[in-house]
């Protein structure tokens, strides 16, 4: 818990970067998707997957797939100090090996403030790294009486549109994140919150900009790459 907030002490939740203030993301060339798949039925190894795709064409430059150990236990709320460590280590593999691929923006399959500290994973690795990132989370993380219930639900339904949103504010009054309907043919929301270096709305916008179907791209493939290195 201390080493959290000693790092959370260091998130920044606005735009830093002059192309998250434009409408269309002019100068935004490259976005990274970071995954961690486990093998199955052993939680001490996994691999570790780290794209970049171009924006905003969305193919692959660059994939990194590694086999990590994995020695720190799950505890709930501390996933970041399991998962954040290998991430780390493939960002900057990719800044020795090929610099000019960097990304300017990393998407995390998790949450960013929306965690019951405000420092989640996305958060976590985006003050390690000093990259804008961003969290984005499939199922609902219960925070600050921020739950699924039928008022959720019920907001949910009334997502009709791909790119449609709401707020998540929690009893404290504080926005955590958005819900949005991230693609026409899915009506599960995805759950996007700030992790370092950039603004919810510009979060929410570039998710939604990087969705050829409910998961955003990059995630998508670190994902897809992450399994497939594990089959073979």
């Amino acid at each position: 818990r201390r080493e959290q907030a000693r790092l959370k002490a260091s998130v920044v939740e606005e735009d830093t970067e002059e192309w998250q203030k434009e409408p269309t993301f002019s100068g935004l060339q490259r976005v990274g998707g970071v995954d961690l798949s486990y093998v199955k039925g052993d939680e001490s190894r996994a691999c570790a997957s780290l794209v970049v795709l171009s924006y905003p064409a969305l193919e692959v430059l660059y994939q990194d797939c590694c086999m990590v150990a994995v020695s720190a236990p799950y505890v709930a709320g501390f996933l970041a100090f399991r998962e954040v460590p290998v991430l780390v280590e493939a960002v900057q593999r990719l800044q020795q090996e090929e610099p000019q691929l960097q990304p300017q923006v990393l998407l995390v399959d998790g949450n960013g403030l929306l965690h019951p500290r405000g420092f989640g994973t996305a958060c976590h690795l985006g003050v390690l790294t000093d990259l804008p990132c961003i969290g984005v989370a499939k199922n609902l993380l219960h925070v600050d009486g921020v739950v699924r219930d039928e008022l959720h639900k019920e907001q949910v339904r009334s997502l009709q549109r791909s790119g449609e949103a709401f707020p998540l504010t929690g009893t404290s009054g504080k926005v955590l994140g958005m819900a949005l309907r991230s693609h026409s043919n899915s009506s599960r929301p995805l759950y996007v919150s700030v992790g370092h270096r950039v603004s919810l709305g510009t979060a929410v916008r570039l998710v939604r900009a990087c969705c050829r179907f409910r998961i955003p791209e990059p995630i998508r493939q670190a994902d897809i790459r992450s399994r497939e290195y594990l089959r073979q």
